[in-house]
């Protein structure tokens, strides 16, 4: 992918984002998700090539007739815009409308004492971001790398109550000083966390079999864990009702150690893209990249 195709930047301008964090702080976050109803068709409508790219992934990846497609790509897209309302909910101190399922916390506290670093692998399915914000531990810090080019507001936002949660941002920046960042938290013993579904345009990657196509998934998350023998952990979180949420946290096993070192990094890589397929097909409306993802 080229990252002329998708930037990852969070919609809108800097007064339509603080507009929000003013409306939510008023008004219960429902409110929004009934603007959603008349903005999405809009959306779907100017923005073709995103709402193309999710059309063709309902037709050709879950294999739905037209009209069944078309409808799931509405779907698609109102659920995206309530996960980002979701967001600026608890921009504006809203956290507490929201409820988590976590019947993997077991996992998740099991690397957390666990004295080595660990890697969270993440991916643009559902509301992962959310989950930094609801979940506190002080005992192991979370070091989440981010896009740079992020809209000011939203990394403000963001940074006020993630630093408070044990979360530290590290963003990627094209002189590679996040890998210095990343180096430190593993040698210290600290949570990583990295989307493993976007490389960028990144020739450091992997072609996999994922929904009846193949695509490249970037292995830099499991160059790491190698290198530093960090156990990896997929986690997703998934929206499942109106102001509550599941989250899955999933272990990623350690290859042979006597394959070669590039194949152990492609069989931990292809192992993450089969349990994003599986949460995938679990929650098919809430897949988020919102480009041509698959190779023709």
């Amino acid at each position: 992918m080229k990252r002329k195709e998708w930037e990852g930047v969070t919609g809108g301008h800097t007064f339509g984002q603080k507009a929000l964090k003013i409306l939510f702080s008023l008004f219960n976050v429902r409110v929004g998700y009934a603007i959603l109803i008349f903005v999405v068709p809009f959306y779907m409508l100017f923005a073709h090539r995103r709402y193309l790219a999710i059309y063709l992934y309902f037709r050709e990846q879950q294999g739905y007739m037209p009209l069944k497609s078309f409808w799931k790509t509405f779907v698609n897209h109102f659920i995206f815009g309530q996960v980002m309302m979701d967001r600026f909910a608890v921009y504006a101190g809203k956290q507490h409308i929201f409820k988590v399922d976590n019947p993997d916390n077991d996992l998740f506290l099991a690397m957390v004492d666990d004295p080595r670093g660990c890697i969270l692998a993440g991916s643009h399915i559902g509301n992962p971001e959310l989950c930094g914000y609801l979940l506190t531990q002080q005992k192991k810090r979370i070091n989440s790398l981010i896009y740079s080019g992020e809209a000011a507001e939203v990394q403000k936002n963001r940074s006020k109550i993630l630093e408070t949660n044990n979360v530290r941002l590290i963003p990627v920046t094209d002189d590679m000083s996040h890998i210095f960042f990343i180096n430190e938290a593993l040698t210290n013993g600290e949570f990583v966390s990295m989307p493993c579904d976007r490389n960028y345009g990144s020739e450091k990657c992997v072609e996999c079999d994922f929904l009846r196509g193949k695509a490249d998934f970037p292995i830099g998350a499991f160059v790491l864990a190698i290198q530093y023998r960090a156990p990896v952990i997929a986690l997703f979180v998934l929206k499942t009702a109106a102001t509550r949420y599941r989250i899955h946290v999933i272990s990623i096993p350690f290859p042979p150690t006597e394959l070669p070192k590039r194949e152990q990094i492609n069989e931990m890589t292809r192992s993450f893209v089969r349990e994003l397929e599986r949460i995938t097909n679990l929650y098919p409306e809430q897949w988020f990249n919102f480009y041509k993802f698959w190779k023709k």
